[in-house]
């Protein structure tokens, strides 16, 4: 039964959401009020609608479908060559921006942090570009000699004109023996990057089920499969989060044979269809083609939680659990070890940060994901939202929140002011185009789209670098020199 003082928070929280949609005209506002919602324990969902095309004239964090692919699925893929075909803008504005690290030598087998563009000019779009993006692959193949692929992440206008990527693709593979994957990803399509996920899934389906196909009947695997093959899904070592996560799967035993696409290869999308169980972190980005691999061939699939000791632990037993007793009694070995390590890392952080609040905002996975390591240093989220997730990413969100938590999905610049106003926490947790705003309003921010140039989170060693930087964020003392609007409002009062 819910508290009377939960209750009144509820509704508190909900005569909030009802003050804050009253700038909004009729229409809009009856759009907006479907994606905010207070949830309320026991209810198996947030309220809220997703995966909805923003209102038209609001300011939305949101991104497209070629961020979703070019950005998160294949552009950290880092022996593949990606090139953006199209204007130069969206290349440029994806290039190396998710500090997806990896191990080579850029420019001889690695490409991540290069541009590749055909910079599409208005004769272009006129006479289509079929035949540059034909001379284009050519020149990388003589200049780059080491790559093992191509991929073809297609910009609004090649949907526009039509220029047939497919055909060209298939042609120059012929050419250059080599994988070269058109990738539909046109930004208009779908109403955020959401869908630019589930097509570049489905691009890996298409081009690399068949590779694996052929080099299992041929029997020309890189790799010989084990009974402890994993395929790390939906992990793009950001600041080094798959190594991180890595480290642990295999200090238990495991043998991590793929990993999507931080720091991964060619041959990696191969090997991992001959994996014993696919773990994936990012649901949202990945969780297409865990459902394709089932489908197939009948590969099993789970989302674990590498964020804070709570969830690390609870997230290599239930992994260890699908494997025999020697992972089993590995697991626990690894927990007992980090145990003392983690509990000194909280017993530093925690008396610095308890009593904290955080209110977040970001994609994929850490609206919920994080919520535990945050509790493990004593900090409540008060306030979560997705920029683009779908109705199960809510559902499992529910798993993680306390009653009373504010939802807001694809929140408006407008809207998340304003509930940061009312609620004043002592943090804000979001990617980097609310980053500013905040800081300049007087409270302290934490990017969390790419750790704020830190990093790794994930894992044991991740989890001592996040409750660092929480400090640096909250006990930072130039915080002293400005102070939150709602603060200089108090003050004034006092004075008068």
């Amino acid at each position: 039964m819910t508290p009377p003082e939960n209750k009144n928070l509820i509704e508190e929280h909900k005569e909030l959401i009802k003050e804050v949609l009253q700038a909004y005209p009729e229409k809009s506002r009856k759009k907006r009020e479907k994606h905010l919602n207070v949830h309320e324990e026991g209810k198996s969902d947030c309220g809220v609608k997703s995966n909805i095309k923003s209102v038209p004239g609001v300011m939305t964090a949101r991104g497209c479908a070629y961020a979703g692919s070019k950005g998160v699925v294949w552009g950290p893929i880092k022996d593949m060559v990606h090139i953006s075909h199209g204007p130069v803008g969206c290349g440029y504005w994806s290039w190396s921006g998710r500090r997806n690290y990896y191990v080579g030598k850029t420019g001889v087998d690695s490409f991540g942090t290069m541009h590749f563009t055909s910079d599409f000019q208005e004769r272009d779009i006129v006479f289509g570009g079929d035949k540059k993006l034909a001379k284009i692959i050519q020149e990388i193949e003589e200049l780059f000699p080491l790559n093992r692929g191509i991929s073809v992440q297609s910009e609004c206008p090649i949907g526009l004109i039509g220029d047939d990527i497919e055909a060209v693709a298939k042609k120059a593979a012929k050419e250059i023996n080599k994988p070269v994957v058109p990738v539909r990803c046109e930004g208009f399509r779908g109403v955020s990057q959401s869908l630019g996920h589930h097509i570049a899934n489905d691009a890996i389906r298409d081009h690399m089920f068949p590779r694996f196909d052929k080099a299992k009947k041929e029997n020309t695997l890189t790799i010989e499969p084990g009974p402890y093959d994993v395929a790390l899904i939906g992990d793009y070592n950001i600041g080094g989060d798959a190594w991180a996560s890595r480290m642990l799967l295999e200090e238990m035993g495991l043998r991590v044979v793929a990993q999507w696409s931080g720091d991964g290869t060619v041959n990696e999308l191969v090997n991992g269809l001959a994996a014993k169980l696919v773990l994936i972190h990012c649901y949202r980005s990945m969780n297409y083609i865990c459902r394709a691999l089932e489908e197939a061939y009948g590969m099993p699939w789970m989302e674990f939680n590498f964020f804070g000791p709570t969830k690390i632990a609870a997230s290599l037993r239930e992994i260890a659990a699908k494997f025999d007793s020697k992972i089993q009694e590995n697991a626990e070995k690894v927990i007992a070890k980090y145990t003392p390590i983690m509990n000194a890392v909280v017993e530093k952080y925690r008396p610095r940060l308890e009593g904290n609040t955080v209110m977040l905002y970001v994609g994929g996975l850490r609206p919920r994901h994080v919520v535990p390591a945050f509790e493990d240093l004593g900090i409540k989220v008060i306030g979560t939202g997705y920029e683009f997730a779908h109705n199960d990413d809510y559902k499992r969100t529910t798993h993680y929140i306390d009653n009373a938590t504010i939802i807001y999905d694809d929140v408006t610049a407008y809207e998340f002011e304003e509930f940061v106003k009312a609620k004043k926490p002592s943090l804000v947790a979001s990617g980097i185009k609310e980053k500013y705003v905040f800081q300049k309003m007087g409270l302290p921010f934490r990017q969390m789209h790419s750790w704020d140039y830190s990093g790794p989170y994930h894992g044991y060693d991740g989890f001592a670098v996040f409750a660092r930087d929480m400090d640096i964020a909250l006990n930072s003392p130039t915080w002293g020199l400005i102070d939150a609007p709602w603060n200089k409002k108090e003050a004034k009062a006092k004075v008068a």
